[in-house]
């Protein structure tokens, strides 16, 4: 009667896993998919196909940037592709949707209390600050709640934090750029599309990514705390810090002029980068540290060859190392032993965050699955470098 029992439940849990795993991505991929469709036809009613042609084309510029940026800050232990996709299109299209709607309607509630051309400047001041970043830092937050595993710090959460952002700007600058073509063309006078592009693509293309990184940061700190204030107020006040700086920004740019705009440009902003880019150095510097620390233990472990352990510490010496066997085995072989070193960083972040008592509580299910996929990433190059020598042994002389 047990057995039986049990025989009826394995179905339903499968049906349930297979409901979350595949089930719920799908929506999602679809409610992305109808947002993005709404904003493609909302921009072709207001502006014209034409504008909003040319507002994609000059968007895509400096979106590539941001997004190269931030894969070259994500290098030690890379994100899965999927999920910074997802922060990318939750970015453009979800939480573009969403602001759209909010933002306007903050702005004809400010028109109609205030008179007309009060309900703009409420919401770049008010409306666009408080939800915007809400809506990107959801994302991330989300992350941290229900994918943990794939949430180590402060640099993870810069990443999402900026995947996100660069994603809600692609979609921003798109609409801007598309209504300045339509209403004034290419602008000779200053007033046209290519001054825009060059205040928003070239002076400043980091602006909602070094917003919404404040979010990002709060949230690795209270990733890496076992201290429940710290938990709490660290994304607080990385939230609010997004909220008044964007506010400050889009004050400057919509009430303050010429003169003020500049000195928040240079004064504000221009040195928060750099603080933001001296942070992620120093950050990325200590997972450096950490992997370094942990090689020897996984030597002793077996885990690692210790002819490696040069390679593993660096990432110029990982670098150099895949070239070479891609060089000699191939890209397949390439890609295994790249999976094998983000593997083995994955392992020493979590021995690490083991000793400081930051694991949680599956940390020996996670260690088990790291084990077993850098066993596999391993084996995987080995099978690609034997292939290759047997395929360059079986050609004709």
């Amino acid at each position: 009667m047990r057995t039986s029992a049990a025989a009826a439940v394995r179905p339903l849990r499968r049906y349930a896993t297979r409901r979350v795993t595949v089930l719920l991505p799908v929506l999602g991929l679809i409610v992305l998919a109808l947002c993005g469709l709404f904003l493609l036809a909302f921009g072709t009613v207001r502006f014209g196909g034409v504008a909003l042609a040319v507002g994609v084309v000059l968007a895509l510029l400096p979106v590539v940037l941001v997004v190269a940026a931030f894969l070259w800050v994500d290098r030690w232990e890379p994100e899965p592709a999927k999920l910074l996709l997802v922060a990318f299109g939750w970015g453009a299209c979800g939480a573009a949707v969403t602001a759209l709607l909010i933002n306007n309607t903050a702005e004809a509630v400010g028109d109609l209390l205030l008179g007309r051309g009060s309900g703009n400047q409420i919401t770049a001041v008010l409306s666009a600050p408080i939800a915007e970043e809400a809506l990107k830092g959801a994302f991330v937050l989300g992350l941290l709640l229900w994918r943990r595993r794939e949430f180590d710090g402060v640099v993870d959460g810069i990443v999402y934090a900026g995947f996100t952002a660069a994603g809600f700007a692609f979609t921003e600058n798109i609409y801007y750029f598309g209504r300045i073509f339509a209403e004034h063309g290419i602008g000779s006078t200053g007033n046209g599309v290519l001054a825009a592009f060059l205040l928003r693509a070239v002076l400043a293309p980091f602006t909602h990514p070094v917003f919404t990184a404040l979010i990002g940061i709060g949230l690795g700190v209270a990733a890496r705390t076992r201290s429940a204030p710290v938990r709490l107020f660290a994304p607080l006040a990385g939230y609010f810090g997004a909220v008044g700086l964007h506010a400050t920004w889009n004050g400057a740019a919509t009430l303050g002029g010429a003169r003020v705009f500049l000195n928040v440009y240079f004064l504000v902003m221009v040195p928060i980068f750099l603080g933001l880019a001296m942070l992620i150095n120093w950050h990325r510097r200590r997972e450096q540290r950490i992997v370094a620390e942990a090689l020897p233990s996984l030597v002793d472990a077996r885990l690692v060859v210790p002819s490696e352990v040069e390679l593993l510490s660096s990432l110029s010496g990982r670098r150099r190392w895949r070239r070479q066997v891609r060089a000699e085995a191939g890209r397949r072989a390439e890609r295994a032993v790249g999976a094998y070193q983000t593997a083995v960083t994955e392992l020493a972040f979590l021995r690490h965050n083991e000793a400081m008592g930051i694991a949680g509580s599956d940390a020996a299910r996670q260690r088990d699955s790291v084990i077993e996929a850098l066993r596999a990433a391993r084996d995987e190059a080995v099978r690609g470098a034997a292939d290759r020598r047997a395929a360059s042994a079986a050609r004709p002389g």
